[in-house]
């Protein structure tokens, strides 16, 4: 469990130096701006255990897969997110040594500090050399909110107790590579590098995909502010294209070199105008140099902050961790582009391959429903609509027809490329969140053409998987879904998992509904679908016989839900007992101990509880969140939220508490041991999802805005925005009131705690408590 991040409700700070944190805190301290981001690397030389990592999103290598036992329908390969030359790279010697924190005689002081406020990275630090020469060491970075494709450091050298001479070396760094690799291919290969004045250029091919990108970068050098002339000499090997230059300091001088850099790739730009575009992006930043666009920075997060900020006061640990969360969801994805995704480590680390998941749709949305302009959530639900021949290929490989589309569990372009067969093959729920995230979106901002738009063709290709993946058993009289892994993994290949039941025959209900409101509404459109699709009205008989029996594990002693056929025969120990040297468990236990078990590792039936809490009673809650809450040990990170959901709605508060703080501080405590692999970026998410629909009960409900705020005693208050609607509504929760006051927008229409207001640019106080 990591404890040396220092609490502070805008800033993640660490104090001291610990070769053994570097990992940790270089996901830790990531920064980016949905277009690419880095890990929070040195910029100079450090040979302890690191990983550099620079990520641009949409560009990935189909690394090809590794099995031992090849399956028929395997994807060939699993889609990586590539690691990009390294644009901020220094190399420093003094008097001959090289700067190195993992070499030198000491580190005297070190701190660094993410600012989340306003969005930039710092790191501080004194040390002595083997040579005794003592210096510090300022930087200060950003990848621009403004120029998508810029990042920006300013880094300083004050020599603190000798004069000496320094040689200086800005360079690309080149020979990165991506630690995850299946066979340790190359996933590039370079095409030429070029030096032009204080311009560094590099580009480079993603084998098999065709990407081109141009990595760069231009300095600049002052000591004790005074501009120094650019006469450095100028080098290119396999690993580096930089430039070196010799500086002879005094005592107290203070060097600084300020780089601009970053990468243009052939997704935006045609591969001839890479370098040009480059150079154009160095001459604007130099043009409007570093301060000025570090206020901008500043500007941006600062309009970010206003729509997505969650203030919580009285628990600092909790406002620190949320502000965490919404930070890296925001500058992962920002919804300018269809074509892109928020991958589960972002910019912060390979694992995962940092592609698309299926937790988009269920988590992440509501974030960015709840906090950005309608277009960005629309832009998730384009990527997959514009993948949906993907998704029907997908499912041709696995012997489905007639248009059914199988959603993949993992893809960077619509196909499927997880090559885990219990996942690839069996983890087949993931479709019902695609149709759970087109009706979330249309209930939440009313986008009623959507369906028409894109929706529905869609819901008729995942309804048309479900119709063709159920089978008749004459022994129950029932449809069932034979050989899946539902939400929690430490089940595969099981029967009739509750969820992906009951999921699939709400999707065929909604489906079914959806295509009946359109051709009463819009026979236009319903026909020209019907024509794309070729759909025909029998397919809705089949679907209505589905609907009608689908079977649901149940058991009539316990009155609950099965989570899958044979449950209830393992050796129902709780999670409790489990001795703590043995947790995690699957870091300690053998997978065939793990799948007898009866241990959950994430949220299964109660996941449906969540997704469909209008379909049951609190009462039925009750008792489903008593039985699974007993096994599930949270090994996921997308487990604590739906639990803290759930405790807010059986009034268990100062649970709800605690899973809020598992699920906000996930990454900063590092519960999983893990977080050196990057953060869990998708399931940070899940923090905002707990306080907005668990404390504050927001949701939808006969299509009007719902709250039903509650408040944990270890609070004082909490506020947030809630754009909705085209609405921008404000929200202050006390422990004797809710106000809630219309910021933008025309008049709407909420409930509060099942009381109907009209919120009309005037400040509801109502006592609650």
């Amino acid at each position: 469990m990591i404890d040396y991040i220092k609490e502070n409700e805008w800033s993640i700070i660490e104090e001291g130096f610990d070769p053994k944190r570097i990992m940790a805190s270089e996901s830790i301290f990531s920064t980016g701006n949905g277009k690419f981001g880095q890990r929070a690397n040195f910029e100079e030389d450090y040979s302890g255990e690191h990983l550099y990592g620079n990520y641009i999103s949409g560009i990935y290598y189909p690394d090809r897969t590794k099995v031992g036992w090849w399956k028929k329908g395997y994807p060939n390969y699993f889609a990586k997110t590539v690691n990009c030359p390294v644009w901020n790279a220094l190399q420093i010697e003094v008097n001959g040594e090289n700067l190195n924190l993992s070499q030198c005689k000491e580190v005297l002081q070190f701190s660094r500090e993410l600012n989340m406020k306003e969005g930039w990275y710092q790191r501080i630090a004194i040390l002595e050399l083997q040579n005794g020469i003592q210096l510090q060491i300022d930087s200060k970075r950003f990848i621009s909110m403004e120029m998508e494709q810029l990042g920006a450091v300013r880094y300083s050298i004050t020599l603190l107790n000798h004069a000496a001479n320094l040689k200086v070396a800005p360079h690309l760094k080149l020979n990165t590579s991506n630690r995850d690799s299946n066979w340790n291919e190359p996933f590039t290969q370079a095409i030429s590098s070029s030096i032009e004045g204080r311009q560094i250029f590099h580009e480079s091919e993603v084998l098999k995909t065709g990407f081109h990108i141009c990595a760069f970068n231009s300095s600049q050098l002052t000591l004790n502010g005074k501009t120094i002339e650019f006469e450095g000499k100028e080098s290119i090997n396999q690993s580096w294209a930089g430039i070196s230059h010799e500086v002879a300091m005094k005592t107290n001088d203070c060097l600084s070199i300020t780089t601009f850099g970053g990468y243009i790739n052939s997704m935006d730009t045609p591969d001839e105008n890479l370098k040009s575009k480059a150079q154009d992006a160095i001459r604007k930043a130099e043009e409007k140099g570093f301060d000025t666009l570090l206020k901008k920075q500043e500007t941006e997060w600062e309009l970010i902050w206003r729509h997505s900020d969650v203030k919580i006061e009285g628990d600092i640990s909790a406002q620190q961790a949320i502000r965490f969360n919404i930070f890296h969801l925001n500058q992962t994805y920002t919804g300018k582009d269809a074509r892109l995704n928020v991958g589960p480590k972002g910019f912060t680390g390979e694992k995962y391959g940092g592609v698309t998941y299926w937790d988009t749709e269920a988590y992440c949305l509501p974030f960015y429903m709840g906090t950005k302009d309608k277009s960005v959530p629309k832009n998730l639900l384009r990527y997959r609509y514009q993948q949906l021949d993907k998704a029907i290929e997908n499912a041709e490989k696995l012997g489905f027809s007639a248009g059914a589309a199988l959603y993949p569990m993992v893809t960077a372009n619509g196909e499927e490329c997880h090559n885990e067969w219990e996942i690839t093959f069996e983890e087949i729920h993931r479709n019902s969140a695609i149709a759970l995230a087109i009706k979330k979106y249309i209930d939440f901002t009313d986008d009623q053409s959507h369906m028409a738009e894109m929706g529905l063709e869609v819901l008729i290709g995942i309804s048309r998987f479900w119709a063709q993946r159920v089978s008749f058993s004459s022994a129950l009289n029932k449809y069932v879904i034979l050989g899946v892994t539902g939400p929690n993994e430490y089940e595969n290949n099981v029967d009739n998992n509750w969820y992906t039941n009951y999921s699939a025959r709400w999707c065929l209900k909604y489906t079914k509904q959806a295509i009946e409101s359109l051709a009463l509404n819009d026979p236009e459109n319903h026909q020209r679908i019907c024509q794309i699709t070729n759909f025909k009205p029998q397919e809705i008989q089949q679907w209505n016989k589905i609907i009608e029996d689908m079977y649901l594990p149940y058991s009539k002693e316990l009155d609950i839900y099965i989570q899958h056929d044979g449950f209830l025969n393992k050796e129902l120990i709780p999670a409790v007992h489990i001795p703590k040297d043995q947790r995690p468990i699957n870091q300690h236990w053998s997978w065939d101990r793990i799948l007898r078990s009866p241990y959950i590792k994430q949220a299964d039936v109660l996941q449906g509880f969540y997704f469909f809490e209008d379909d049951f009673s609190l009462d039925d809650l009750k008792k489903h969140y008593a039985f699974y809450e007993t096994y599930t040990v949270h090994e996921s990170s997308l487990s604590a939220c739906i639990h803290c959901i759930e405790s807010v709605r059986l009034g268990c508060l100062d649970q709800a508490h605690s899973y809020f703080l598992q699920t906000a501080r996930l990454d900063l405590n590092d519960y999983n041991k893990e977080v050196h692999e990057g953060l869990h970026v998708t399931s940070m998410a899940g923090t905002w999802m707990s306080l907005i629909e668990g404390f504050a009960g927001v949701k939808i409900k006969n299509g009007l805005l719902n709250l039903a705020p509650k408040i944990s005693d270890q609070w004082t208050s909490y506020s947030f925005h809630l754009n909705y609607r085209d609405c921008l509504i404000f929200v202050e929760v006390t422990h004797e009131k809710t106000n809630i006051q219309l910021i933008e927008g025309e008049k709407v229409k909420i409930i509060l705690n099942d009381e109907p207001h009209q919120l009309s640019n005037q400040k509801i106080n109502i006592i609650e408590y």
